[in-house]
C-alpha cells in the first residue's frame, strides 16, 4: 500500500498509526521526545506515580473500538478498567458537599435534591433534557464524521431557545443557561466547573458547552488501573503489533510539498524521508503558526482552536493511608481566592510505595497570560485541596508542580485544546482532519473533534478512514 509519516507519537496520532498499519500501509512514527504518549505521561519519584495529563477516562468505547479493529485482544485484555462511584464529589464554596453517582441520572437528580434541597435535582434533570437536544443535534458532525467543509452550519448555536410566554428567547453562553436555568450558585458552580476544566470559561463559553456535563454524567467515568499513562502503553504495544515503527528523539521541521501535495517531512538532522501521506499529531498552532489564519479565512489555511488556557499539577506524595470513604475524584469549588481545584485520589496499589502512603493529583485550569508566579499558585492550590484531603498538610512529605511550561515541553504548546463545541460563531472549531495542503492530515488533541483522550482517539479513526477510503468517507454508521 501507502508510506505514511506521523509526526508525533500522542494517543490520537497512534490512534491513526495503528488503523493505517492494520490497513496494509508501511506506518513510521517520528516523535521529538525519548517517549510516547504526548500529554499522557507520567510523573515518579521515591515509589510514588502519577499521571502527568487526564487522570479518567470518558467514552472508552472509542478505545474499545481501536482495540476491536486493530488486534485480537479487546481493550478489557490489555488494561483493567473500572467505573469510578462516585463520579466525583462536589464541595462548594459554602461547605455543601455532594456526591453524584457514575452514570445515573435518577441518581444525580436525588443526590442533589439530598444536598441542595427539594427541588435542585428537577431543575438540573430538565437542563440535561435540553442538553440531550444539544447533543443529538451535534454528535455526528461534531464527533462521528469528519468535518464539512463549510463548517459554518455548526456556528449557529445548537442547544434549545427557552419560551418566555409566546416567544422563544436564545441562550447563548453557559453563563446564561446557568442563571435562567439552574439559579442555586451552587448548581450553577457545578454546570461551569465541567467547561472550566476543558479551558471554556462560562461568561464566554456557547451554551452547547451544556454537552459536557450530559456526555460525562449518561456515558460515565472510568479509571485505568495503573493511571491513564497504562492506556497509552497499551496503544503503543497495539501499534508495535502491527508493525508501526517508532523513531524516538527525532523533531520534524517541516512538510516537504511538491506540486502542491505533501510528499514527506524533513528531519532536524536535515534528511528528508518521502511519504504517500503525512499525519501531523502535533499542536497546529506549534508546528504550522505562519500559516494559520481565523474563521473568517478559514478556507485558506488552517483554523484553530484559541482557548489561552493551560493547565497547573501538583502532585502530593503523603504519608498515611487513604481514608475510608474517600473519593476518586473530588471538585473543591473557588474560595477565598482559592482557585477551583481537581483532586484526583486513585486507590491504586501501583501508585503508591505501600499501604501506608498516598498519591494525590491535584489540577487546576489556568490562562496562560498573563505569566504569573507558578509556585504560590500551586500552593493556593494545595490549600484548596485540604477540603477534600483531611489533614493533607501534616500528611505532606513532598510536591512536584507541572507548569504551562512543562506542558509545552511534553506537547510543543502550553495550551491545553479542549473538545469542539457548536456555536460561538464558529470559534471553537478545530482544524479540520484534512488540512488545506492535498495528502497531509490533522490528527490529536488540536484537529477534529477536539481535545481530550476520547475525542483525540475519534481524530485518529477519522483520519485512518480518510486515508483509507477517500474523500467520501463519512466516518461511523
Amino acid at each position: 500500500m501507502g508510506r505514511i509519516v506521523v509526526i508525533g507519537a500522542g494517543l490520537g496520532a497512534m490512534a491513526a498509526a495503528a488503523r493505517l498499519a492494520v490497513a496494509g500501509h508501511a506506518v513510521t512514527v517520528y516523535e521529538r521526545t525519548s517517549t510516547y504518549g504526548g500529554a499522557v505521561g507520567r510523573f515518579e519519584r521515591d515509589g510514588f506515580a502519577f499521571d502527568t495529563g487526564p487522570g479518567l477516562l470518558h467514552l472508552p468505547a472509542v478505545y474499545r473500538d481501536l482495540f476491536v479493529k486493530t488486534g485480537k485482544k479487546p481493550l478489557e485484555e490489555c488494561v483493567d478498567l473500572s467505573q469510578v462511584d462516585p463520579a466525583a464529589r462536589h464541595v462548594f464554596a459554602d461547605g455543601t458537599r455532594v456526591d453524584l453517582p457514575n452514570a445515573s441520572r435518577a441518581g444525580t437528580v436525588a443526590a442533589l435534591d439530598a444536598a441542595l434541597g427539594a427541588g435542585a435535582g428537577e431543575r438540573w434533570g430538565d437542563f440535561l433534557v435540553r442538553a440531550r437536544e444539544a447533543w443529538d443535534r451535534t454528535r455526528r458532525p461534531l464527533l462521528e464524521e469528519p468535518q464539512p467543509a463549510d463548517p459554518k452550519a455548526l456556528a449557529r448555536e445548537p442547544y434549545p431557545a427557552l419560551k418566555a410566554g409566546l416567544l422563544r428567547r436564545p441562550t447563548r453562553t453557559l453563563a446564561q443557561v446557568g442563571g435562567r436555568e439552574l439559579r442555586d450558585p451552587r448548581l450553577v458552580a457545578l454546570l461551569d466547573a465541567y467547561a472550566e476544566a476543558y479551558g471554556f470559561p462560562a461568561a464566554t463559553a456557547p451554551a452547547s458547552a451544556a454537552v459536557l456535563p450530559y456526555m460525562e454524567q449518561t456515558f460515565g467515568s472510568w479509571y485505568v488501573a495503573g493511571g491513564i499513562r497504562s492506556l497509552a502503553d497499551a496503544v503503543y504495544e497495539r501499534c508495535r503489533e502491527r508493525r508501526v515503527e517508532f523513531v524516538f528523539g527525532t523533531e520534524v521541521t517541516e512538510v516537504v510539498e511538491k506540486d502542491g501535495r505533501a510528499v514527506g517531512v524533513e528531519l532536524e538532522t536535515g534528511g528528508v524521508v518521502d511519504a504517500d501521506h503525512v499525519v501531523s499529531g502535533v499542536p497546529v498552532p506549534a508546528f504550522y503558526r505562519d500559516q494559520l489564519v481565523g474563521w473568517e479565512g478559514s478556507e485558506d489555511w488552517a483554523r484553530h482552536q484559541v482557548l489561552g488556557t493551560s493547565r497547573v499539577t501538583v502532585h502530593l506524595a503523603l504519608r498515611g493511608a487513604r481514608e475510608e470513604g474517600a473519593a476518586h475524584r473530588t471538585v473543591v469549588h473557588a474560595e477565598g481566592g482559592r482557585p477551583t481545584v481537581t483532586v484526583l485520589r486513585p486507590d491504586d496499589p501501583a501508585l503508591r510505595p505501600n499501604a501506608e502512603h498516598e498519591a494525590v493529583t491535584v489540577t487546576a485550569t489556568v490562562q496562560t497570560l498573563p505569566a504569573r508566579d507558578w509556585q504560590e499558585h500551586a500552593g493556593l492550590m494545595v490549600e484548596a485541596a485540604g477540603r477534600a484531603v483531611p489533614g493533607l498538610a501534616g500528611r505532606l512529605l513532598w510536591r512536584h508542580v507541572r507548569t504551562p511550561d512543562d506542558v509545552r515541553a511534553d506537547t510543543g504548546a502550553a495550551e491545553v485544546p479542549g473538545p469542539a463545541l457548536a456555536g460561538a460563531r464558529g470559534v471553537l472549531l478545530p482544524a479540520a482532519n484534512v488540512s488545506p495542503v492535498p495528502g497531509l492530515y490533522f490528527a490529536g488533541g488540536w484537529s477534529h473533534p477536539g481535545g481530550g483522550l476520547a475525542h483525540a482517539g475519534m481524530s485518529g479513526a477519522l483520519v485512518a478512514g480518510l486515508i483509507v477510503e477517500g474523500a467520501g468517507f463519512r466516518g461511523s454508521q
